[in-house]
């Protein structure tokens, strides 16, 4: 089968046919790319679908690789031509979208103690869902969260079923894992948790900067953590449920969404 390499040369597009399909070595690499070990030793990540893709290439990630069903011009960059069938032999979703990029894990020299004291942040501690923790990322850029800080085995930012949960918001929301528990003492910033035996969320005095600490889907905020908690939060139940807690990126939307109500002009 033909394939083709479109090369982009000084913003010139040179058309070369080669009479080979996709190479055994280049599937065994992609689907390799499946598993964190072999993402982390090359520092890399995959993502699929032309939205993704594109807004990951336009805040600037660097593609190592780019496979698609049909050349993107608007990309200029070199994409090497594949069949649907061959795409969905090395693609981590049920339904390609036609482009599979393989992109540089970006490196994000930054402190939390500087973050939240300026503004607020999130602290993922021991979330281990990979949709959640994508569902996350996708709401602190909704709330306009830049940072993410992810401690106690949290999922792997670059697991692809995580990278497709983020809708793009990798693109615009910083994820950290180097950090530990000791950096949230002894900062001039509150640290707020949410517990059962917290204060009530809508009446809580909240400010504008700090770190909201989420907790593991099951076993909530881990004791290292909590006892660093300067302000407890509680999420009100409105009926005689019998729910025990909330999922933890639901919650995460409820207490982000709370934080940013109160910085509205006309409730200040």
């Amino acid at each position: 089968m033909e394939i083709k390499y479109y090369l982009c040369r000084r913003n010139r597009f040179y058309n070369l046919e080669l009479s080979e399909m996709l190479s055994k070595n280049r599937i065994k690499w992609l689907r390799g790319l499946q598993l964190k070990k072999n993402r982390t030793a090359e520092g890399v990540f995959v993502a699929e679908g032309p939205k993704l893709v594109g807004e990951l290439l336009a805040a600037g990630f660097e593609c190592v690789y780019l496979a698609a069903t049909e050349v993107q011009d608007s990309w200029r960059i070199e994409t090497e031509i594949v069949t649907e069938d061959e795409l969905r032999r090395v693609s981590s979703v049920e339904t390609p979208q036609g482009v599979l990029a393989v992109l540089r894990q970006p490196h994000y020299d930054v402190k939390l103690s500087e973050v939240a004291s300026q503004r607020l942040c999130l602290l993922l501690d021991g979330v281990q869902n990979p949709g959640n923790l994508g569902t996350i990322v996708r709401l602190a850029d909704w709330f306009g969260i830049g940072d993410v800080f992810c401690i106690g085995g949290c999922a792997d930012l670059y697991n692809p079923k995580t990278v497709q949960a983020t809708m793009g918001a990798l693109a615009h929301v910083r994820v950290h894992y180097n950090i530990g528990v000791e950096d949230l003492e002894g900062g001039d910033f509150p640290v707020y948790g949410t517990f059962l035996d917290g204060e009530n969320l809508y009446g809580k005095r909240l400010e504008n900067r700090g770190v909201i600490v989420m907790g593991n889907e099951g076993r909530g905020i881990s004791p290292e953590v909590e006892r660093r908690v300067t302000d407890r939060l509680w999420i009100p139940s409105y009926s005689d449920c019998h729910v025990e807690s909330l999922n933890v990126a639901i919650a995460t939307a409820v207490v982000c969404a709370e934080f940013r109500r109160r910085s509205l002009p006309s409730l200040t």
